[in-house]
């Protein structure tokens, strides 16, 4: 077994804290990345509140580092190259969503990158905020090198999220996109959308944020509140990705979506209410979207390699890790914390 140190919580509602856990030896297809940073999802907010079953938990499925190490039969990469990892580290790679390049949907339930349980020996994975991590090749991604590590990571999750279905439903020059929300997932699909020469509308319910979705790349920022100018956008968005978390009402947007367009959720994948007649009118569509399988993660991080575009983060030593989690909780971040691993 590989000695690590890892951030880990026992029960529900602590914070994790330093201790040393075990990486299991490699196998001949596995990679081991020493972790240099690691961002923080409110996905890691839900599993560290989450029931006793699922603990001790070490979070962390963002992140980024270099290779130490590979199994006999790597051929991918080498000992020193600049890697990412995601949210999935394994799938059986046989079902029909993985052979389509879907892991992220495996008919057999990918592997999480932590709480998942290991397709080998049955153990539960541990998360990426620890000092090394051990993972099958075909699910570390080559990082580009000129792009600022810390950033890249919240490309991992966020990223490839509002990716895959900008990608899925052909987002490209000529076409316009709605964001709703501006927060870790939001500000990256504005980045990406309008680096893929799309007109962006950025949906915001305060006016404060009108300069920040500017800046990333938005031409049109909408407060939702506002029904005159959301009536004045009625059936002109091509694809409206909906970033929020919460339960919200879906209507509003849906009716900026143009004949033949799709609302895209990718923040609230809990259930929803949905007047009929909203999609009905105009043969919309309602959609949804969970991560990304191994195709498009890498084309994410080589498109962003190409333009230049990484996630807005706020880097902090791991060993600040509580006052990260609780700004979090208190959506008190601009847009994405990030754990520096070089304090452990």
């Amino acid at each position: 077994m590989r000695p690590t140190k890892a951030y880990r919580a026992d029960r529900p509602g602590t914070v994790p804290t330093l201790v040393d856990v075990e990486r299991r030896d490699l196998r001949p297809d596995d990679v081991a990345v020493r972790v240099t940073f690691c961002g923080v999802c409110h996905s890691d907010l839900h599993a560290l509140a989450g029931g006793p079953e699922a603990f001790p938990v070490v979070p962390g499925h963002e992140f980024v580092g270099e290779v130490v190490e590979i199994g006999s039969d790597v051929t991918r990469f080498a000992v020193g190259d600049p890697v990412a990892v995601g949210n999935i580290v394994d799938s059986c790679g046989t079902c029909r969503m993985c052979l389509a390049g879907q892991e992220n949907y495996c008919n057999d339930v990918p592997t999480l990158t932590y709480n998942g349980t290991d397709r080998h020996d049955g153990s539960t994975t541990l998360g990426g905020y620890s000092t090394e991590y051990v993972v099958r090749e075909g699910f570390v991604y080559h990082r580009p090198a000129n792009l600022d590590p810390a950033a890249v990571a919240p490309l991992m999750c966020a990223g490839v999220t509002v990716w895959e279905p900008m990608r899925a439903w052909g987002v490209g020059p000529g076409t316009a996109v709605g964001v709703v929300g501006l927060g870790g997932l939001g500000h990256l699909a504005v980045k990406l959308a309008h680096a893929l020469g799309a007109q962006v509308t950025v949906f915001t319910r305060t006016a404060d944020k009108a300069d920040d979705a500017r800046a990333l790349g938005a031409d049109h920022v909408v407060v939702s509140t506002d029904t005159d100018a959301m009536a004045a956008l009625a059936d002109t968005l091509d694809l409206v990705i909906d970033t929020v978390s919460g339960p919200h009402a879906l209507e509003p947007y849906l009716a900026t979506v143009a004949l033949d367009g799709t609302l895209c959720s990718v923040g609230n994948l809990g259930p929803v209410e949905l007047q009929t007649m909203a999609v009905a009118i105009g043969r919309k569509r309602y959609s949804s979207s969970g991560s990304a399988g191994r195709p498009a993660t890498q084309d994410l991080l080589d498109f962003c390699g190409e333009h230049g575009i990484v996630a807005d983060v706020e880097v902090l030593p791991s060993r600040r890790i509580e006052t990260a989690l609780s700004r979090l909780q208190a959506n008190d971040v601009r847009y994405r914390f990030v754990l520096d691993l070089s304090d452990v």
